[in-house]
């Protein structure tokens, strides 16, 4: 999955978003009432076309990849090796650095390292859908989500968990159709997101599959209390599978990308579709209580060093 990722200050204090782009096809505070087309009801209706066209287009694009030797689903193996070199390298790259300009949507950032974000409280995931789900997708996706926020639970020894009532970090997996309703909810879950953040789910080109954006509270600029990904509904399963594992691991705090991160979800090179290892260790480190919110990438540096070593058995 190739990784996009922005910060900016927003009404709520930070905000960093992160979006899952692939290339084109090779030359060849608590929720309010949802709104009315949200919720359980599972009423699908035929899409329109544009809803189907981005459909075929996605499945043509993962056949394309999966021809290719892309989307890998093994985690990596002998062919992928890393050392605690590479992942102190790569903690660094996608944990203190953004790809877009604060609030400026697809506008390069400038390059410069921020302070560390993570959440330090419990992280509770719910998904809603748009009514051009079709129930069978819907049980299938939230069981997926069920599954993968346990697993990130396990890894980050953080409390996250799915199904909460009282969520602070939605998944929103909703079709082109849905599109209206998905921006209407936004409103509801962050009535202060100013229209620069509106604008960014608005206007998503069919090349950004999926995004999420997190938010921290006032005067808590590098810690985050509300999250949503957005996650299109037309992709086919493993690229709505991979969208998941991406978004929801940057909504934890790992907001850019690295070429040099591999095997990794956190790669612009589409060659692993869900999280591997190495991103395993790379959350491990996030959500040490040894790194703190808001700290430098320089303050950081050796703290992660004498982690490594620690896990590895090396010298302290």
């Amino acid at each position: 999955m190739r990784g996009i990722a922005w910060s900016g200050l927003w009404a709520l204090g930070l905000m960093a978003l992160a979006g899952c782009e692939m290339a084109p096809l090779a030359p060849t505070a608590r929720p309010v009432e949802r709104p009315a087309g949200v919720g359980p009801s599972s009423g699908a209706t035929a899409p329109s076309a544009n809803s189907a066209a981005l459909a075929r287009y996605y499945a043509r694009l993962e056949a394309d990849l999966l021809n290719r030797g892309l989307l890998r689903r093994d985690g990596g193996g002998p062919d992928t090796p890393y050392s605690d070199t590479d992942l102190a390298r790569n903690f660094e790259r996608i944990a203190f650095y953004d790809e877009y300009a604060q609030g400026a949507g697809f506008r390069p950032s400038s390059g410069r390292a921020g302070g560390l974000r993570k959440w330090d409280g419990p992280v509770r995931m719910s998904v809603e859908f748009g009514a051009s789900v079709p129930e069978e997708q819907r049980v299938d996706d939230r069981a997926m989500v069920a599954g993968y926020a346990a697993r990130l639970a396990r890894i980050t020894r953080h409390p996250i968990s799915a199904g909460s009532s009282r969520p602070n970090f939605h998944v929103l997996i909703m079709g082109e159709d849905d599109r209206d309703a998905a921006l209407a909810r936004i409103r509801q879950l962050v009535p202060n997101a100013g229209p620069s953040t509106i604008e960014i789910f608005r206007d998503m080109p069919r090349t950004i599959h999926c995004l999420v954006v997190a938010f921290s509270g006032e005067g808590e600029d590098f810690t985050y209390r509300r999250a949503i990904a957005f996650i299109r509904a037309e992709h086919p399963p493993l690229m709505r599978e991979s969208c998941v594992h991406e978004e929801l691991a940057q909504g934890l705090g790992l907001a850019d990308d690295s070429p040099q991160a591999r095997p990794s979800i956190f790669n612009d090179d589409d060659e692993f579709a869900l999280l591997t290892s190495h991103d395993e260790e790379l959350l491990r480190l996030l959500y040490s209580p040894d790194l703190v919110p808001g700290m430098t990438a320089d303050q950081a540096r050796p703290i992660i060093r004498r982690l490594l070593d620690q896990r590895s058995g090396g010298p302290v």
